[in-house]
């Protein structure tokens, strides 16, 4: 028989709707991560609560009835894209899935999101502002999130789940505490990365 003239399509790949309601919420942080920054809508997370961390400069979502976490969702991920994410939230955070709903009230949709693992922990206090956060740290969380991107590109580097984790927790110490020192480059802060992550194994 000759060869069929027809050749099956390639399904294409899962992606999915992350609901993003903290650094996240900005598109050069986003754009860092992903390169791309992809479509959005404005949304609303129905009975959950976001709280600033106590010497951190990142929020937290945790359940909470009666309240509501305004943000937006990112559309079309991918799963580099979501392993990415993942990494960058990093193991205080943990991901699942949540109803949310358009801002304008025209339908909702199913979205993963990220929420704070220890739901009781002392350390959440207050509400996050993201102006706020905008003016006083983005500059600095731009750098944090440029380094950790390099580093994850680098040819030699290992591309273990454990090893990326060691390596946000590393940037997050340096760039969390709103104390912090921010004057040091972007290479030295690499430098004392790799460290950490041989201290993680």
């Amino acid at each position: 028989m000759g060869s069929s003239s027809f050749t099956a399509a390639t399904p294409a790949p899962p992606v999915s709707n992350v609901f993003v309601y903290g650094s996240l919420l900005a598109d050069d942080v986003v754009r860092v991560l992903l390169n791309r920054v992809p479509p959005s809508s404005p949304a609303v997370l129905p009975h959950y609560q976001r709280f600033s961390i106590k010497a951190c400069v990142y929020p937290a979502i945790v359940p909470a009835q009666d309240k509501k976490v305004n943000g937006k969702v990112l559309f079309g991920i991918t799963p580099p894209e979501l392993y990415i994410l993942d990494a960058f939230e990093d193991v205080e955070y943990e991901r699942t899935t949540a109803d949310v709903l358009f801002k304008d009230g025209s339908k909702n949709l199913q979205a993963d999101i990220y929420v704070w693992v220890n739901k009781t922990d002392p350390n959440l206090c207050g509400e996050w502002d993201f102006e706020e956060w905008k003016l006083l740290h983005m500059e600095d969380f731009l750098k944090m999130t440029k380094a950790f991107m390099e580093e994850m590109e680098l040819p030699d580097s290992k591309t273990g789940v454990a090893t990326i984790f060691c390596l946000v927790r590393s940037f997050r110490l340096k760039f969390s505490s709103p104390f912090a020192d921010y004057t040091q480059s972007v290479a030295a802060l690499q430098r004392a990365s790799l460290i950490r992550i041989v201290e993680c194994f």
